[in-house]
């Protein structure tokens, strides 16, 4: 047999493990999709939505790798094992690259942040979106040290390099100290929780919401749409509000300033009124103090609970109006006014 059709035949003998597999393929994630839809849980549909397709050449390669001492001369065995030992690394990776986002929708789908009481749900899809992106680096980062130590001269190399490793440690310390740095406060992120997704929060005098947390920065989005991009870090080292911490219920405030003429008492009754027959009020929190005195006018404060802070805004607004409207409406002359007094001066 001459060295053409030996290169013909042993091309011919890699390319039927991958048309058994493709074959296979076809028929067993058939069957497997028939099976899964029959099962109460979504795990195992999760699983072989992510995960069949590098399962499935992993298994090739294996096949391909048990058989190749067999079937193929010597002179292809050390290309072939770099050659499956390169593509195996990358499937194995790849492999669990995707349990992480199986992990991911599963969590997802048990965890709804849309929900009005979603505080472990915002807790635990912060934990996971951190998570997920540091195995996925560590991962890919393995996968290429592993493949490129497959290589002889690399192998030397990183010996060499080993062998120096306490001065490259700390030059690489000194010069990746604040990417060190970002890395770390975004594990004290995932971990002590001060800020989660969806969380309302004022940053830079901005109200918005927690729309996305990664390793080296934090977006969020304003209440106008914007998008405030704020380094991770910036959440260690400075002070910022959180208004959904603990609860997301809030406590609305609305001053209102009249003339000492206006009958407190009757305000408060309006208040409570007004509160009564909105859908915003949550039935916890109705208060109208006097909270301050000028020259002029006094301070009137009404404070009023809601369930989250956007409800807390619009109720405000509400209790605003109706209240403006109902001095104006039964006591005009208790608006603001500017007193003055004129004293006829003698004849001469």
């Amino acid at each position: 047999m001459n060295e053409l059709q030996i290169n013909n035949w042993a091309l011919w003998f890699l390319l039927i493990p991958i048309l058994v597999g493709a074959i296979g393929h076809f028929f067993v994630y058939r069957i497997l999709l028939a099976l899964t839809k029959r099962t109460k849980t979504v795990t195992d549909n999760l699983f072989i939505k992510h995960c069949y397709r590098p399962i499935q050449w992993i298994v090739v390669l294996l096949i391909i790798r048990l058989i190749l001492p067999v079937k193929l001369p010597e002179d292809y065995h050390p290309i072939l094992k770099q050659t499956l030992s390169l593509f195996f690394i990358t499937l194995v990776s790849f492999l669990l690259v995707k349990v992480t986002y199986v992990l991911d929708e599963y969590v997802i789908g048990r965890f709804d942040i849309d929900e009005k009481d979603n505080l472990r749900a915002r807790k635990v899809r912060t934990q996971l979106n951190v998570l997920k992106r540091i195995v996925i680096i560590v991962v890919c980062t393995l996968a290429l040290g592993m493949m490129l130590m497959t290589f002889e001269k690399v192998r030397q190399l990183g010996t060499t390099i080993l062998a120096s490793a306490g001065i490259i440690g700390i030059v690489v310390g000194m010069a990746a100290q604040r990417t060190i740095g970002t890395f770390i406060a975004g594990l004290q992120i995932a971990f002590t929780q001060p800020i989660r997704i969806d969380d309302v929060v004022i940053v830079e005098n901005e109200w918005g919401r927690i729309e996305e947390i990664t390793l080296t920065y934090v977006v969020v989005k304003i209440w106008d749409l914007r998008r405030l991009v704020v380094p991770i870090t910036y959440f260690i080292e400075k002070p910022f509000q959180n208004w959904t911490r603990v609860t997301a219920d809030l406590l609305g405030t609305v001053y209102i300033y009249v003339d000492y003429t206006v009958p407190v008492e009757q305000v408060r009754a309006e208040l409570h009124k007004i509160l009564k027959n909105s859908e915003l009020w949550d039935g916890k929190v109705c208060v109208l103090q006097t909270t301050n005195t000028s020259d002029h006018t006094l301070e009137l404060r009404a404070l009023m609970s809601a369930q989250d802070a956007s409800t807390a805004w619009s109720l405000r607004c509400h209790v605003r109006e109706k209240l403006v409207e109902f001095i104006q409406k039964n006591y005009p002359d208790s608006l603001p006014k500017l007193r003055a007094s004129f004293q006829q001066l003698p004849d001469k």
